[in-house]
């Protein structure tokens, strides 16, 4: 024994796993004080309860740690409170990624189809709501009961409230955790810690450090799925607009979505401008088309003929809001009959309202995101297994990645697909 070394240093290094590896005489003993799990999650949301699931019946010794106090707590509040858990339609091209073809394999082998038959099994009533997007007929626990009963079921061990101090890779190739909760080894770590959005619910960037950590590229993250704010010119007179909802085609250069808008006191929101966000890069504008179903111009043409006396205001009525046509059109204009309005005045309109074009000044951020842009670069990563291609017994699974979906179930069904994936092989 080293010359100093008394029997309180003896007694401590067997009480904390943490000091045995600082203290010399006692490092071979750590691997020995530390719990042994044959896999190790370290998120307990969607993507890391359905891997843990998934390993535990095979037989693996599993372990989900979460430095929450409760676990899924991003599922508890989707979907409004009903949690919108997948989409009839779920297909590689409604994902975004610096790696598109990613997603493919995992999607392919664990579809939607596999997941509502997990939830009919449960006997969870649920209904399409709009667009193939499905939600819970009652509250959004039920999707995550599901999940803790099928890993209590499988005897997945869960742990709450700890914190990961630091990670470290042993000379057989293993992980060793050091934690809030004390030290733990494992044959493979899968980080299903999610992303940056909504950092009320606990996100942080501690997956990306992992990935930095051993060596893996992270793409630069932004809020995706997010309320776009506006210059304070158009801030200020469409705020008036505050709770109107509109039914528009929104598009820029690249893609175009067709459902509602919400005018906020901030900016824009609503589903249609939250598909939008996850493209939309800053300084680009975008058209919204408020009338889809008409083409303003050649309608009021008509109009002219059949009813010259109505005036426009009473014709756009039927399809705005009051408030909205004192906004967007001149109160001159807006009270004379069609009769007194020219065909170049019904197309100066038509443009107006079908091409409606505003340059947003940002977004709300991670705060109101539903998803995070970027993450963990996919070519470092296997798409069958979801194994870093140069880091033996390193997985990422989820939002961590650089994979985000559209909205309407299916960034819920990547969490349950590439959580299944690398529950195959973990």
């Amino acid at each position: 024994m080293r010359q100093g070394t008394n029997f309180a240093q003896i007694l401590a290094v067997l009480a904390d796993p943490f000091l045995c590896y600082h203290l010399h005489p006692f490092k071979n003993l750590e691997i020995k004080l530390m719990e042994k799990f044959d896999v190790i999650i370290i998120g307990a949301g969607a993507a890391g309860l359905m891997c843990a699931i998934e390993a535990s019946k095979r037989q693996r010794k599993v372990l989900v740690l979460d430095h929450a106090n409760k676990a899924g707590k991003k599922i508890l509040m989707s979907g409004g409170g009903r949690c919108n858990f997948t989409n009839y339609h779920v297909s590689p091209e409604k994902f975004i990624s610096n790696n598109p073809d990613f997603c493919r394999s995992a999607l392919s082998r664990y579809t939607q189809e596999n997941f509502i038959a997990l939830v009919q099994k449960h006997r969870i009533a649920f209904h399409e709501k709009t667009l193939g997007q499905l939600f819970c007929d009652h509250k959004s626990k039920d999707i995550l009961d599901m999940l803790l009963l099928e890993s209590e079921i499988n005897n997945v061990d869960l742990r709450l409230n700890t914190s990961i101090e630091k990670i470290e890779k042993d000379s057989d190739q293993h992980f060793k955790l050091y934690t809030s909760g004390g030290g733990f080894h494992c044959q493979s770590l899968v980080i299903a810690s999610g992303g940056l959005s909504i950092p009320t619910m606990g996100a942080s960037p501690f997956g990306y450090k992992v990935a930095e950590q051993f060596g893996i590229k992270v793409w630069p993250t932004r809020a995706g799925l997010v309320p776009l704010t506006l210059h304070p010119s158009d801030r200020d007179r469409l705020a008036l607009l505050s709770g109107i909802s509109v039914d528009s085609i929104v598009s820029h250069a690249r893609t175009q979505f067709r459902e509602n808008i919400l005018f906020t006191h901030r900016g824009l929101s609503g589903p249609a401008i939250l598909q939008i966000s996850s493209y939309w890069q800053p300084g680009e504008t975008i058209t919204i088309n408020l009338l889809p179903e008409i083409k303003l111009a050649e309608h009021l043409k008509l109009l002219q003929k059949q009813q010259p006396q109505k005036q426009l205001k009473i014709i756009l009525a039927q399809y705005f809001p009051r408030r909205m046509i004192e906004i967007f059109i001149d109160t001159q204009i807006a009270g004379r009959t069609l009769a007194c309005l020219s065909h170049r005045e019904f197309e100066s309109l038509g443009a107006y309202l079908n091409q409606y074009s505003i340059q947003p000044n940002g977004s709300e951020g991670y705060r109101t995101a539903e998803v995070t842009l970027g993450g963990v670069d996919c070519n470092a990563i296997s798409s069958k297994t979801m194994q870093a291609l140069e880091v033996k017994g390193l997985y990422f699974i989820g939002e961590v990645l650089d994979v985000s979906g559209w909205l309407g179930g299916y960034n819920f069904q990547w969490a349950w697909s590439s959580g299944w994936a690398a529950g195959q092989v973990v």
